[in-house]
């Protein structure tokens, strides 16, 4: 990590994957991740963390469903914030592609505790270093 400022454009410049999130930073225990969006992710759960998504760019629909509420989606245009609880199974997705920013202890899998099978698109990882 570094101890200069990250301009999260120069970041998001930096890597073209999708679905594979780039730590930007850490703090305490937690892990900052910038990753790039597009069509859907996989129906995941993280069973002891809530997972906080930023939308930077483009707009994230994340579908929700749990046994107290069903399913729902949540809605986040750009420059909107939502934390999926622990335990809620989510899918986050985004037609036209989308820049966001996540926030999550430091090893949690991008892919969760319990997962659909894993399409070739999402990359299965606890976060991957910036490059500069």
């Amino acid at each position: 990590m570094t101890n200069m400022p990250v301009d999260l454009r120069a970041a998001l410049a930096g890597f073209d994957q999708l679905w594979s999130p780039r730590i930007v930073t850490r703090v305490n225990d937690y892990d900052v991740r910038v990753a790039k969006v597009a069509g859907e992710h996989v129906w995941h759960a993280h069973d002891d963390t809530d997972e906080f998504f930023l939308v930077i760019e483009g707009e994230l629909s994340i579908a929700l469903r749990d046994a107290d509420s069903g399913e729902r989606v949540v809605e986040l245009p750009q420059g909107s914030v939502f934390v999926v609880p622990r335990g809620v199974e989510h899918r986050p997705s985004s037609p036209h592609g989308a820049s966001i920013l996540l926030f999550e202890p430091t090893g949690t899998s991008s892919v969760g505790d319990r997962h659909d099978e894993i399409p070739d698109h999402v990359d299965a990882t606890t976060g991957h270093p910036l490059v500069w």
